[in-house]
């Protein structure tokens, strides 16, 4: 019943033939061939889409899509204090700053901690504990020790992160106005 319809419309059409296109696609709608171009657009994009989806799985699989692989180490105090250079040792299960005080001026540096970020490792002891006095533009050593880096999960090779934390006041205030200082290390553990 429809298709007849459509027949006396196209007939209709055909006898006046004034739009080409509107022609074009009732041919094409009762030959059939609507639904094969259909198909064969689902299916070009389809083998694109799976192509899309190999890529991906090959570049995962070989790391790419992993960012601690891509991400440069580097050790963050803020703009008071510069880490200098670091190194995060799980053989010996330290952790070595190298700080400068980047203050205009003299400071007294002390209760150094230094903690990971699922809470596995905690270093002890710090060398030195305190630095009094801390003059502008001095770079001080600061070593970690007991961390408890390899009981921690700590694997030679990958990226870790860790959070160090200190305070310091200036020598002519005194402790009373103590600050404190927040920073992180994403690094290469050795």
């Amino acid at each position: 019943m429809v298709m007849g319809v459509i027949r006396k419309v196209y007939k209709y059409l055909s006898a006046v033939r004034h739009c080409l296109f509107f022609e074009d696609m009732m041919k094409t709608i009762l030959s059939g061939k609507r639904g094969q171009v259909g198909l064969e657009f689902l299916t070009t994009y389809a083998w694109a889409f799976v192509v899309i989806l190999i890529v991906i799985g090959a570049l995962a699989y070989f790391g790419v899509t992993n960012p601690s692989k891509v991400l440069p180490d580097r050790c963050n105090l803020g703009a008071e204090f510069t880490c200098i250079n670091h190194l995060i040792d799980a053989t010996n299960s330290q952790v070595k700053l190298r700080l400068k005080n980047g203050l205009g001026d003299v400071v007294v540096a002390n209760s150094f901690s230094v903690s990971s970020e699922q809470g596995s490792i905690s270093c002890s002891t710090a060398s030195p504990s305190s630095i009094d006095p801390w003059v502008p533009g001095n770079v001080t050593d600061v070593t970690f020790t007991s961390c408890g880096l390899s009981a921690g999960g700590f694997v030679s090779g990958q990226k870790e992160k860790l959070f160090v934390q200190f305070s310091y006041y200036d020598k002519k205030s005194g402790s009373a106005y103590a600050r404190v200082v927040k920073g992180e290390i994403f690094s290469t553990v050795k």
